[in-house]
């Protein structure tokens, strides 16, 4: 009798793709409403993640500690995603399986990852307006704040060669603790498959293009308060540099095509290519 709490690699796949399946298969306005819950989940995360470590941002002997401390906080993001229900775009670049495999159209695919990503934009949007309204970056005399107009601003400055590298890794680490995730059969195995990538993520300082929808905007909503201006020390130059212009164009663009390729190319078109497509060409020659 089989009592392992967890799946094979292969097993993982066949999963995967069903997941896959059953994403797509949805009404439109559930995987709508569901990438808005997931966009809110990680924005939830990224602003704890900012709170826990903006203090120790503010020195370079304490940067790197500062970004594993965020890095351990915002897996609680993804976390939320995969155990309560949502739908995060990122993840759901492992459809790609179920498309190799042909289960699931093209097209089909296209359109959730469009619904998913516009609801995560939504969600990430909401918070990153309720977080500046409500006074919280007010901590530390302001500092929360100049901290997070600087990470913005970091993010926009970036090249498109950058973004889109940064954007490769983020995702490849990201779908593989949605992998991981998805091997196990209890909570605290799916907690502990998430925890280890997207630590290594954060740490790491790659381009996650939905984290980008909170961390962008929120600087871009706080450029908007004068004190919060002043307590992020940058020029005039770099601040009119922050805006929804290039916040689309320097860092979502280059970033989302980046996560498209971690997680298809390198995840999940790999995956299918090692298992799935493997399984199926010996099911043909056994008929």
């Amino acid at each position: 009798m089989n009592n392992k709490n967890y799946l094979t690699p292969d097993e993982i796949a066949s999963y995967t793709v069903k997941t896959g399946i059953k994403k797509v298969t949805r009404p439109y306005i559930t995987q709508f409403i569901l990438g808005i819950l997931a966009g809110a989940f990680i924005a939830f995360a990224a602003e704890g993640s900012n709170v826990s470590a903006y203090g120790l941002w503010a020195k370079p002997e304490t940067y790197g500690l500062g970004k594993a401390i965020a890095g351990a906080l915002f897996g609680t993001g993804l976390m939320m995603v995969l155990i309560a229900g949502a739908d995060l775009f990122t993840g759901n670049t492992l459809i790609i399986m179920a498309v190799l495999e042909k289960k699931v159209k093209l097209k089909d695919m296209l359109i959730n990852w469009s619904l998913v990503y516009l609801g995560n934009f939504v969600g990430s949007l909401l918070v990153a307006y309720m977080i500046v309204k409500s006074g919280q970056l007010h901590m530390g005399g302001n500092m929360l704040a100049g901290a997070t107009i600087k990470i913005a601003s970091y993010k926009v400055s970036l090249s498109f060669t950058n973004a889109f590298f940064l954007g490769i890794m983020c995702n490849w680490l990201v779908c593989i603790a949605v992998w991981l995730a998805y091997s196990a059969k209890d909570i605290t195995g799916k907690i502990l498959g998430v925890f280890f990538p997207i630590w290594l993520f954060i740490t790491s300082g790659f381009e996650h293009s939905i984290a980008n929808m909170y961390y962008i905007s929120a600087g871009i909503l706080a450029k908007s308060n004068p004190h919060y201006v002043h307590a992020s020390h940058l020029s005039e130059e770099v601040l009119n540099s922050l805006n929804w212009k290039s916040f689309i164009f320097s860092n979502l663009v280059p970033v989302t095509l980046g996560n498209i390729v971690g997680g298809a190319l390198f995840v999940g078109a790999a995956y299918w290519f090692i298992y799935v497509r493997k399984n199926s060409q010996t099911q043909k020659l056994s008929v």
